[in-house]
C-alpha cells in the first residue's frame, strides 16, 4: 500500500508531527531512494529509503522562520517579554519567540487541536484556542503584553490590529504578516488565490500601513516574509510600534518609497523559486 510521503515521515519517526514533515519536505532535505522529493503529498510504499539530508527545521513548523527573519533584521527582541502569537496555528512562531527567550507565550487562534504537543506541554504556552481575536479584551488577557506576532489568514489585518493594540503595553510591537491575497479586492486576486501584479501588493502594504499608524501605531520595519504562502503568494513582514496617539493616516513619501523597493527585492528574490506568484 502506497502512502503520502509526509506521513511516512511521521510514521518512521523522522520528525513529530505531519505540519513538520511538510515543511522538511518543502526545504528540499528529503530523498527518496537517494532522489530529491519536494511533494508532501507524493505516494510511494512502505519498502522506500528516506533520508533527511542537511539542517532540519528547528521549529515546529515553517512558520518560525518567518519570525526568525524579523527578529534576526528588524531591531525587535522578545527576549524576557510576555506575548501573544494571533493566529499560532500549529505554533511556528510561539516557538521561535520561546527559542529567542520569550517567558511566555498566549497561543491565540480559531481553530483547535492545532498547537503542537511540545508546546502544548511547555508551562511557557497559554493556549487560547476557539479564541476569535476580534474580541479578545485586555481582562481575557490577564497581563501586559509586551509583542505580539500576527498570522492570519481569511480576514485582513485591519480587522484585528485594534484588539491587540488594547492589550499591547504603551511600547508594545507587532510583528505582523501581509497576506496581499487576504488583504486585496476580490477582482484583484486570481486563480487559486494568487496576487500576481506588484502594484497589487505595494497597494495592499500601503493599505495596512496606512491603517496601523490611523490607530496609533509607527512603521518600524518592512521586509518580505522568506517563505511564501500557500499557491506561491509573497508575503511581506510589518514591524510596528505603538505609539499612543493616532498618527497622520498617510504615510510618508519615504515610506512609500521604502515599500515599492522591498516589493521590488521580493519579486526580484522569489523570481525564479518554483511556484512563485510573479506575472508570467
Amino acid at each position: 500500500m502506497k502512502e503520502r510521503l509526509d506521513v511516512l515521515l511521521v510514521k518512521r519517526n523522522l520528525v513529530g508531527s505531519r505540519e513538520k514533515a511538510k515543511a522538511v519536505i518543502m526545504s528540499g532535505n528529503v530523498f527518496v531512494d537517494g532522489q530529491r522529493e519536494d511533494k508532501a503529498g507524493t505516494t510511494f510504499s512502505d519498502e522506500v529509503q528516506i533520508e533527511i539530508k542537511g539542517h532540519t527545521l528547528p521549529y515546529v513548523s515553517r512558520g518560525g522562520l518567518k519570525l526568525e527573519k524579523a527578529l534576526a533584521n528588524f531591531d525587535v527582541t522578545v527576549d524576557g517579554k510576555v506575548c501573544t502569537d494571533v493566529g499560532s496555528s500549529t505554533g511556528g512562531f510561539t516557538d521561535c519567540m520561546l527559542q529567542n527567550g520569550a517567558v511566555k507565550v498566549f497561543a491565540i487562534d480559531v481553530g483547535r487541536g492545532q498547537l503542537d504537543w511540545k508546546l502544548r506541554q511547555d508551562p511557557r504556552v497559554v493556549c487560547m484556542e476557539k479564541t476569535n481575536i476580534r474580541y479578545v479584551t485586555p481582562e481575557d488577557i490577564g497581563e501586559p503584553i509586551a509583542f505580539s506576532s500576527i498570522d492570519v489568514s481569511f480576514i485582513s489585518l485591519t480587522k484585528v490590529l485594534e484588539p491587540i493594540r488594547n492589550y499591547l503595553t504603551p511600547d508594545g510591537e507587532i510583528v505582523a504578516l501581509i497576506k496581499p491575497q487576504f488583504e486585496a479586492g476580490r477582482e484583484k486576486v486570481g486563480k487559486k488565490g494568487v496576487v500576481r501584479e506588484k502594484s497589487t501588493h505595494r497597494e495592499v502594504i500601503e493599505k495596512v500601513a496606512q491603517y496601523a499608524q490611523s490607530i496609533g501605531f509607527e512603521i518600524k520595519n518592512i521586509d518580505f516574509s522568506p517563505i511564501r504562502g500557500p499557491e506561491g503568494n509573497i508575503e511581506y513582514l510589518i514591524h510596528l510600534k505603538k505609539h499612543g496617539a493616532g498618527m497622520a493616516p498617510e504615510i510618508s513619501d519615504e515610506m512609500k518609497q521604502e515599500l515599492e523597493k522591498v516589493t521590488d527585492r521580493a519579486f526580484e528574490t522569489l523570481a525564479h523559486e518554483k511556484g512563485a506568484a510573479l506575472p508570467s
